[in-house]
């Protein structure tokens, strides 16, 4: 079978890309490859941004699937040293895109072909159904592993679009790595399969009319009203954080301060220190 020609590509700086092709009427599938791991930089989330906004502008209504052109990878999430050198990259790049995403007036799909780890996963969350590869890739949380902190709207997506909260509670506090056939089980993808799979989905949901009435993206802002007020005040979201942050080690204090006060009395009721 030739190769399906592309209905355009754009560049992500500095040697990468997003080719975007139809494999099937409506149907316009985006493929990442932006080696060695689909990282989310600034201009990663740039080109997938105006992906997206191609499609809704120029393109008749129908379905979006993205996927990888790195057997190995969907995306490997961020890129620490991109994201936090700049301090506008969640309010200006990563988080526009997902809301982008997370309300976009098509129906999305996202085939993950290979590992979704940390932000990866988040953002194949961001679209409406999920994908996996039966045979290769593993999805995980290991914000536990490296030391981050998740951010609200990185914590809200997963309360709502997890069916069950002891599977959230599982790859957060477990970093577990589900294989595919584990996240179909737990709700975290819709189904397993690659390209052919999806079309058949599509067809048998009927995806591609499903944003002709023009309330598609209306209707998911609503139903995600949470993670997208989330996404959308970045920076009281972080003055939370910092406020709690402020709290925790008043607590610590205090925690320190009941506790020497105790080691000081001369019976420790039996315990030995």
């Amino acid at each position: 079978m030739p190769p399906i020609p592309p209905l355009f590509k754009l560049a992500i700086e500095p040697k990468g890309n997003i080719t975007c092709t139809q494999p099937s009427q409506r149907v316009y599938l985006l493929t990442f490859d932006s080696a060695p791991d689909n990282r989310l930089t600034p201009q990663f989330c740039a080109a997938f941004l105006l992906a997206l906004d191609i499609l809704d502008r120029r393109f008749e209504k129908g379905i979006i699937v993205t996927t990888s052109a790195i057997p190995k990878f969907y995306s490997n999430g961020l890129d620490f040293e991109s994201a936090f050198k700049s301090k506008s990259f969640f309010s200006e790049s990563l988080y526009p895109l997902w809301r982008r995403l997370l309300t976009y007036p098509m129906p999305t799909v996202a085939l993950i072909n290979g590992h979704a780890f940390a932000a990866g996963i988040m953002t194949a969350m961001m679209h409406d159904y999920r994908f996996m590869n039966p045979h290769r890739g593993f999805l995980c949380l290991n914000e536990l592993e490296f030391g981050a902190s998740l951010k609200a709207p990185m914590s809200s997506i997963f309360r709502q679009k997890l069916p069950n909260p002891s599977t959230y509670r599982t790859m957060v506090l477990e970093a577990k790595r589900f294989n595919a056939l584990e996240a179909l089980e737990e709700g975290i993808v819709d189904g397993l399969g690659m390209v052919p799979e999806v079309l058949k989905f599509a067809q048998e949901m009927a995806l591609v009319d499903k944003a002709k009435s023009g309330v598609y993206g209306q209707l998911k802002a609503e139903m995600w009203r949470e993670t997208v007020a989330y996404l959308e005040d970045h920076a009281r979201n972080e003055e939370i954080l910092q406020e709690r942050m402020q709290e925790e080690e008043r607590l610590q204090e205090c925690k320190e301060k009941r506790v020497a006060e105790w080691e000081k009395t001369k019976d420790h009721n039996g315990v030995k220190l």
